[in-house]
């Protein structure tokens, strides 16, 4: 019978196969059946939260698992997910008081046990198992034997995540499964981590790699603490203990740092401070022999790591050789020789390299003292012998001359795990021609070697070749054999990321069973050689010069060796052979350590929770209640009673605990008869928050407490008093939302006493959103009543019920009392300028106002106050009025000889009665036809500026005005306290146009509406003359501040009840009468936080921008009028330090020419700036920040020719010469000539260019410095205006002669006024400087740019040089104080 192999191997009959076949695809039909009713089997969604720490509380387990997977079962999966050892952790119900845990051993399903399946969430809790942490799973799983790892192994990581093929796998801050709890077990390799503070990752790898050196670690437990000499906080050698013993001790997976970062005198701010691992070991080891003075330790760094070398200078031509020899603690190597592409393949190639001579010949030769002359001569260095602990830095960090910047050197740089050290130690003797020298003068003379030495210390002048490790300090040569200076590897720190910054880890080989582990941050995890070689830099393919570009940034940058000597090489101390002062400082911490333990564990089962209190003085207190969750309600009440301090005002059985949601004002239930519940099990377990508080209730002796029930609804219940038109203050009732409108109003009525009958109620379901509740028979539910509510009720019998209820008196007082909102308006005390005529005013029907709440008592009592300050005003305005000439009355004029809606309304319809304003309106119409008219509203010029110069200038640019106005309307900023605020240079939202060549309103007809959209401002009457406040009444009403509404600086205010729908129009009115003053004559300005002031000029905008208790200041002052803006004007000084002076305040209207511009600008510049100017020496031009723009023309009108708006800014420029712009289709550009040969730059000149040539650009600039026009070069300024720049960088800086052909071209871009150009002869040449005259220039050139605020070059920010502080801290800057 023919034989076939079957799927085990065996040979069966060959009739055989074929059922062997058959069963086979049965067995894979059943297997399908199996994957298909699984999936149609119902799914169990189980949603997991970790409460064993304040850490874990917030992470969330979701698993979606068959209805028929077993208990034992979802401890597997949770524990495998949550990354827990599953007998370390117990599940309870989340959503359950029961704490009971579930078993994990039971076979039965989660259907069975009550789980729910579909859709339904079922909620668990992991907790902890009898008051232990759960364990965290082994990370380095399948990796007992090393020696079987390979390189797809994806349990272990030795650095950050690796951007390509390199070792190493995610740190601590991207892994996935990392929480608090991590850092509470150790890991399984027996070695404890350290907690990285912020940035302090290099700290962590020196401090793992001196544990893991037996001989300092030894040498440290030997060295004994008297706490009697110095303060145990700041002593770096006890704190290093402490350390070391914890990391050999303690049971947790990682230790904190602080206490041994605050010995060395650092804050918290250096924890975020990134150094070089290198400079970290010199620096502590510096600092560790400073406090190991007097000790058995004080030449413990040098046995241990100092080596000697010999750095020698040999004459070529008669062999004298100088030297003298030099310590070192560690070897730095150069990756890369200066200029080549090529690095070093290997450390030993480096360690040639470092050893290889240089050659002194030509401007470098050496003075032989024995030639006495100047000779060729060799120099270089020779080891005389290695340390105990060889230490190598391999020099990554360089700087890139091309770049101009620190660079890292990526490239591959292989060592040994056994280094032999015996080829590079100096075994010549020394010949009798050679001298001892200790102070070698060719040492600095171009030499390479001693700056590459990272070590200061003094020298000896004994040669000692081979190892030295002890101290005796005898000068007998100890020539050891070759075969003795092998090294081995044990601890390598890795850099991974650029010169920049990056991240350290270690990789140390432990001496007790020769593992490898890395040593990241709070991690620690077995590694292979393979992954030490992985460190070695590099990338896999050559890229010539760029490689290291390509490289990986994650490679070797220290390595330590230690010498192979077993006569030499210690062992880790055991606990056993501690010392007793180790073994006392050990029990010492296992105890704190217990105590922390302990403490964790109350922690973890404390209940924290808000607690908020009404105190009898109707004051709500807010605390945190902290309780632990098996202390019962009862003592829960009693720490609450003390935390809220009620002893000796309430007596404690007037108290109790009640749920509470404090956004909702909302009682959601009380605890009747749990008085022993544990509070664990009423606040539904530990959690780090709650979605709910509690409220310490407090009641009356004589009174009983309502017992709160879940389900109820809390409703505010306001009584309204149609009669007195008041509302009266809020009781609270309690109802079900199952409960009709006629058993609420039943319930209503039992509370307030009020006939349920006619009893009317409002419910306000959002803000000012009021619905009758009529139905009888509706439920609360269906009205939209939730946890808690507020509602209006009235039971009168008035006939207002039988109205529509929007039209009934009830509707209007709520909207009313809905909208009102309560403004403390700060007054002025009188006036700071010229009264003369002022008009006071008082509003006809201000008495008819009817008060919200209160008498009208407060009301006579506020107006009886102001009228006393009206009478100062009127008092006043006659004293000046009486002193002040009939000429001086008509200094300032206004614009009323421009057409203007605003004249019509102010002569044919006023807000004042007096007749002395009538009389003034009549003689400023009838003075109307002549030039300049007299207004009394521009008597306040004076006044304005006085507002100016109190404010400190309150001015900002037209550009800040417009971005300010974008988020606060059209308001504009003044800042009381710090003057201007400024924003970004350049800004330019005004311009006429890109290019100011083309009218800006050319063809387009514009009218009043898109005047007021562009001014911001609008009139306070309508097109009839009436005043559009009166169209609607809107509640208005004032009282008195007080004492604490009072501000400090306001001498008189008032709160101001109002209609937040009122206009600012119609709320200037209605202060009229507070003020003392008409309305178009004070201005009104709202105060944001930091005292920032905002004028609001819109006066058709309603005051709904506005809320309860915001602050107004109104200032007296010319209000404007439609169709005007307010500017403000600066005078422009080219050739001045600070170019930019604020001059006036002023008012410019539509359809004003510039030429009247100046007419009534140039009386207040006499009058106020001491200016006595003609019209035809002055110019206006735009203003764009500080930079000088287009010049206005006389003829220009505003609105049509040039754009402008509210708070807009112009320069005024002194001529001292007639004006040359004539035409828009000119340009005026400001020269300045640079002197290379004085290096001094000259004052500016204005140059009026008819085109936009650069042939007549360079024209005019050559007659202007009498530069032949071919050795005229020139450039344009960069920056805004001066465009300074420092003389030592304009001659090389500038683009110098661009080649184009017109000036609105790039590189140029020259296309409106104001641009600055340099220009200078061409062959003049730079003037030569000493260093002296440079250092000198360079100072005065750093302070006048400075004080210009000109930038005088780019400077990157300075690292933080390291340091330790041996006396507990850095030294303090007495300045500080």
């Amino acid at each position: 019978m023919e034989m076939v192999p079957s799927e085990e191997n065996q040979f069966v009959p060959k009739e055989g196969a074929f059922w062997i076949y058959r069963q086979s695809l049965f067995d894979e039909i059943k297997r399908m059946s199996q994957i298909q009713n699984a999936a149609e089997e119902p799914r169990v969604l189980c949603i997991i939260q970790d409460i064993t720490s304040a850490k874990t509380v917030n992470e969330r387990l979701t698993l979606n698992l068959p209805a028929s997977t077993t208990l034992s079962k979802l401890y597997d999966d949770v524990a495998h997910k949550a990354g827990y050892v599953k007998a370390t952790f117990d599940l309870a119900w989340g959503n359950t008081q029961d704490m009971a845990p579930l078993d994990h051993s039971s076979k039965m399903s989660l259907s069975d046990f009550g789980f729910e399946p579909g859709n339904k969430r079922n909620f668990l809790q992991l907790t902890d198992k009898d008051g232990e942490q759960p364990q965290i799973a082994s990370e380095e799983s399948g990796t007992a034997d090393s020696g079987g790892l390979d390189d797809s192994s994806q349990d272990r990581f030795i650095g950050p995540l690796p951007r390509d093929s390199t070792a190493g796998c995610s740190g601590d801050y991207s892994s996935p499964s990392y929480s608090y709890s991590s850092i509470l077990n150790k890991s399984d390799t027996g070695y404890v981590g350290l907690v990285n503070q912020a940035m302090t990752c290099y700290l962590n790898s020196l401090l793992q790699t001196l544990y893991m050196t037996p001989e300092f670690r030894n040498a440290l437990y030997n060295w004994e603490f008297e706490e009697s000499e110095e303060d145990p906080v700041t002593s770096i050698p006890h704190q290093l203990q402490r350390l070391f013993i914890l990391l050999q001790t303690s049971k947790k997976r990682a230790i904190e740092t602080t206490d041994v970062t605050r010995s060395f005198g650092w804050d918290s701010s250096e924890a975020w401070q990134q150094h070089d691992v290198q400079e970290l070991c010199r620096v502590m080891f510096d600092a560790l022999e400073q406090k190991w003075k007097q000790t058995e330790q004080a030449d413990l760094i040098n046995q241990l790591y100092q080596g000697k070398l010999k750095d020698y200078v040999r004459c070529l031509e008669c062999g004298y050789e100088s030297w003298r020899i030099d310590t070192y603690l560690d070897i730095p190597l150069v990756i890369r020789p200066f200029g080549a592409s090529q690095a070093y393949s290997s450390v030993e190639e480096a360690l040639h390299a470092f050893m290889q001579p240089e050659t002194l010949d030509g401007p470098n030769q050496y003075f032989c003292e024995r030639c006495k002359k100047k000779c060729d001569a060799r120099k270089g260095l020779r080891f005389l012998h290695f340390p105990y602990l060889l230490t190598l830095q391999l020099k990554r960090f360089d700087f890139d001359y091309t770049t101009m910047h620190r660079i890292k050197l990526n490239d591959r740089m292989a060592f040994p795990e056994e280094l032999d050290m015996s080829p590079f130690i100096d075994v010549e003797d020394e010949s009798p021609q050679t001298e001892s020298c200790t102070d070698s003068g060719a040492e600095n003379e171009g030499s390479c070697h001693s700056d590459q030495m990272s070590n200061d210390f003094s020298t000896e002048d004994c040669v000692d070749e081979g190892i030295c490790l002890d101290s005796t300090g005898s000068t007998e040569r100890v020539l050891k054999p070759k075969n003795t200076l092998t090294f081995e590897l044990f601890s390598v720190m890795v850099h991974s990321g650029s010169a920049a910054g990056g991240h350290y880890y270690a990789c140390i080989k432990s001496f007790t069973d020769g593992q490898w582990y890395s040593f990241n941050d709070q991690h620690v995890s077995k590694i292979t050689l393979d992954d030490i070689r992985k460190t070695y830099g590099g990338s896999s393919g050559s890229r010539g010069y760029y490689s290291s570009a390509f490289a990986s940034s994650t490679n070797a940058y220290m390595l330590i060796y230690r010498l192979k000597d077993a006569s030499k090489n210690a062992k880790y101390f055991d606990a056993e052979d501690f010392p007793e002062h180790v073994k006392s400082l050990v029990q010492k911490e296992k105890e704190s350590e217990e105590q922390e333990k302990r403490q964790r564990e109350i922690e973890r089962n404390t209940c924290k929770i808000k607690l908020f209190c009404m105190r009898p003085v109707k004051t709500m207190m807010e605390s945190k209640l902290e309780v632990h969750k098996d202390k019962t309600l009862r003592e829960a009440t009693e720490m609450a009673y003390k935390l809220m301090e009620l002893d000796g005002a309430v007596p404690l059985d007037c108290c109790r605990l009640v749920k509470y949601d404090e956004f909702h004002e909302y009682l959601e239930r009380s605890y009747e008869g749990e008085e022993d519940t544990p509070m664990g099990m009423l606040l539904g377990g530990v959690k780090s928050s709650y979605m709910f508080d509690l409220l310490l209730e407090i009641r009356k002796p004589e009174q009983v407490f309502q017992p709160y029930k879940p389900g109820e609804v809390m409703v505010k219940v306001h009584v309204v008093d149609l009669k007195t038109e008041s509302i009266a203050t809020p009781i609270s009732v309690r109802a079900y939302l199952n409960q009709s409108i006629t058993e609420f109003k039943l319930l209503i009525a039992q509370a307030t006493g009020l006939s349920a009958e006619a009893m009317r109620v409002v419910l306000e379901r959002c803000y000012n959103d009021l619905r009758l509740l009529y139905v009888p028979n509706k439920t609360l539910k269906a009205e939209g009543f939730f946890r808690s509510n507020k509602v209006f009720v009235e039971s009168s019998e008035s006939t207002d019920h039988q109205v529509a209820f929007t039209d009934s008196l009830l509707w209007k007082l709520l909207d009313r009392h809905g909208n009102t909102i309560r403004l403390l308006v700060s007054l002025p005390e009188q006036s700071p300028g010229t009264l003369a005529n002022r008009t006071p005013c008082q509003r006809e029907g201000a008495d008819s106002d009817v008060p919200l709440e209160g008498s009208k008592g407060d009301r006579k009592s506020v107006e009886a106050i102001l009228e006393e300050s009206t009478d100062k005003l009127k008092s006043l305005s006659l004293q000046q009025q009486q002193g002040s000439s009939t000429s001086d009355s008509q200094k300032s004029s206004d614009f009323e000889h421009i057409e203007s809606p605003s004249q019509e309304a102010d002569s044919n319809s006023s807000l004042c009665v007096a007749a002395d304003n009538r009389e003034l309106e009549n003689r400023i119409r009838a003075g109307g036809s002549s030039g300049a008219s007299s207004d009394p509203d521009n008597h306040f010029a004076s006044e304005e500026r006085s507002d100016s110069e109190v404010n400190n200038d309150r001015s900002t640019s037209s550009v800040d005005s417009d971005i300010l106005s974008s988020s606060h309307s059209s308001d504009t900023l003044c800042n009381a306290d710090s003057g201007p605020i400024q924003l970004a240079n350049g800004l330019d939202s005004h311009s006429i146009t890109s290019s100011r060549r083309s009218k800006a309103h050319e063809g387009k007809k514009e009218t009043w509406d898109t005047a007021e959209e562009d001014s911001g401002t609008d009139s306070e009457y309508d097109d009839n003359g009436k005043i559009k406040a009166e169209a609607q009444y809107l509640f208005f009403r004032a009282e008195p501040c007080s004492p604490e509404d009072a501000t400090s600086d306001a001498l008189k205010c008032v709160v101001v009840h109002v209609d937040k729908r009122i206009t600012l129009a119609a709320f200037k009115q209605n202060m009229e009468p507070y003020v003392g003053v008409a309305s178009t004559q004070f201005k009104v300005f709202r105060v944001y936080a930091n005292n920032q002031e905002f004028e609001s000029v819109r006066l058709n905008e309603t005051l709904s921008s506005f809320s309860d208790d915001n602050k107004i200041t109104i200032r007296l002052g010319r209000a404007l009028k439609k169709g005007e803006y307010r500017v403000k004007v600066y005078q422009l000084l080219v050739n001045e330090t600070e170019p930019c002076k604020f001059l006036v305040d002023t008012v410019f209207a539509k359809g004003m020419t510039v030429r009247q511009s100046k007419e009534e600008l140039l009386p207040q510049l006499k009058e106020h700036c001491k200016l006595d100017l003609s019209i035809e020496s002055v110019r206006l031009r735009k203003k764009t920040w500080k930079n000088p723009g287009t010049v206005f023309l006389d003829y220009h009108v505003y609105e049509e020719d040039i754009s402008i708006s509210s708070n807009w800014e112009v320069f005024l420029e002194v001529l001292n010469d007639p004006e040359k712009m004539k035409s828009m289709s000119q340009l005026a550009v400001l020269s300045r000539r640079w002197s290379p040969s004085t290096m001094k730059l000259g004052p500016f000149q204005e140059v009026i260019l008819e085109s936009s040539n650069v042939e007549e650009l360079k024209q005019k600039l050559s007659e202007l410095g009498d530069i032949p026009l071919q050795n005229l070069e020139f450039a344009k300024g960069r920056g805004t205006f001066p465009c300074d720049i420092s003389v030592l960088e304009i001659h090389q800086d500038l683009d110098w002669n661009p080649k184009v052909s017109t000036l609105n071209v790039w590189p140029l871009y020259i296309c409106d006024d104001g641009a600055v150009v340099f220009f200078r002869h061409s062959s003049e040449e730079l003037m030569e400087l000493s260093d002296e005259e440079r250092s000198e220039l360079m100072k005065k050139e750093s302070s006048r740019l400075l004080k210009t605020g000109h930038r005088v070059s780019y400077s990157p920010r300075k690292e933080k040089a390291l340091k330790i502080y041996l006396d507990g801290g850095p030294p303090k800057d007495p300045g500080q104080d």
